[in-house]
């Protein structure tokens, strides 16, 4: 009989992989600590070249291809076990205030490279906002413009939600989903007759990444906005044909955000949703924002105004959210 996703994470536990006791650490400072912490079986030349990762003020959640062998090789594992044995790792980006239930999920793109997420609840806000850890990940590898998603790793079986949010990522059921109970097991195992795209008149699902051709109502040189139509121009949005993107400011960089829809509607990620989960991504704090910008194409079916001004109060009430308008 399967297992629930709270009883797997318990015995992944037992393993050095549990459930967090609390809020995880963040900071690049702790990275030699929270890699012994969260990886203690991992050999020293695979902590050292980890810690060279997070340490890298660019890093974004991604392990390349030729790292990801290497890490392998150290580890004497297959892909498909590093990935799980990278959940604990992933799980320490977790932001879930309201249920200090952490999940991380470690994909694995077509061209090799690892992308990990983690869920993130939007404190004092409905649960509707909440960014699940598979939504996080997979979001990842799209804002990196993988052409495919190959597996996704998590501690338990994935929640219906997530079923149907990776079946617009793999349509063809084809992502074999990797546990630490169970053996790889392809999406179109656990998600029998799934409603996808195709029940809608779409061809492809979200991946590859395509881009179209959006320009600003007002031609403008700032970079914040021209980052939130480029991330506009790559939303993915067959179902509401209203693109939309975020750009966030850091002190460190700025982080877009595409609009990625689904089939089902209600696990769509908003724009700001995307881009935040890439800030945590790099390890940084809600209170690192200091300017968000939106851009989405006048007279859109739907907008991401409202959700993008309520999440952006929770997590930076000081920040004023700047709209900015493309059209096709």
């Amino acid at each position: 009989m399967e297992i629930t996703r709270r009883e797997a994470l318990g015995l992944i536990g037992v393993a050095g992989i549990g459930i967090a006791a609390g809020m995880p650490a963040f900071g690049a400072s702790a990275s030699e600590d929270l890699l012994r912490q969260r990886l203690p079986k991992f050999s020293a030349a695979s902590l050292t070249l980890l810690r060279s990762l997070l340490d890298d003020p660019q890093y974004s959640g991604q392990i390349l291809s030729k790292e990801v062998a290497a890490l392998a090789q150290n580890e004497k594992m297959s892909v498909e076990e590093l990935m799980v044995a990278l959940l604990p790792l992933a799980q320490s980006y977790s932001r879930a205030p309201i249920s200090n239930f952490y999940v991380g999920v470690v994909v694995r793109g077509a061209s090799g490279s690892l992308y990990s997420g983690a869920n993130i609840e939007i404190p004092g806000q409905c649960l509707g906002f909440a960014v699940h850890a598979e939504q996080s990940a997979l979001s990842n590898a799209y804002m990196h413009d993988e052409k495919s998603v190959t597996a996704l790793a998590v501690g338990g079986a994935p929640c219906g939600h997530c079923r149907q949010f990776i079946d617009e990522a793999s349509p063809d059921g084809e992502i074999l989903i990797l546990t630490p109970k169970n053996g790889p097991r392809k999406l179109s195992v656990i998600l029998p007759e799934a409603f996808g795209p195709a029940a809608l008149g779409m061809k492809d699902g979200a991946f590859p990444v395509r881009e179209s051709a959006l320009s600003l109502e007002q031609a403008s040189s700032d970079a914040l906005r021209l980052a939130a139509l480029d991330a506009a121009r790559k939303a993915y949005a067959p179902y509401s044909k209203s693109p939309a993107g975020v750009a966030l400011k850091t002190a460190k960089r700025i982080y877009r955000g595409s609009y990625i829809e689904n089939v089902a509607f209600n696990p769509s990620l908003s724009p700001l949703q995307v881009a935040l989960a890439g800030m945590i991504a790099a390890r940084e704090e809600y209170s690192a924002i200091s300017a968000v910008t939106l851009c989405e194409v006048q007279g859109a079916k739907i907008s991401q105004r409202a959700v993008t001004e309520t999440v952006l109060g929770a997590v930076a009430p000081g920040v004023k959210l700047e709209v900015v308008e493309a059209r096709r």
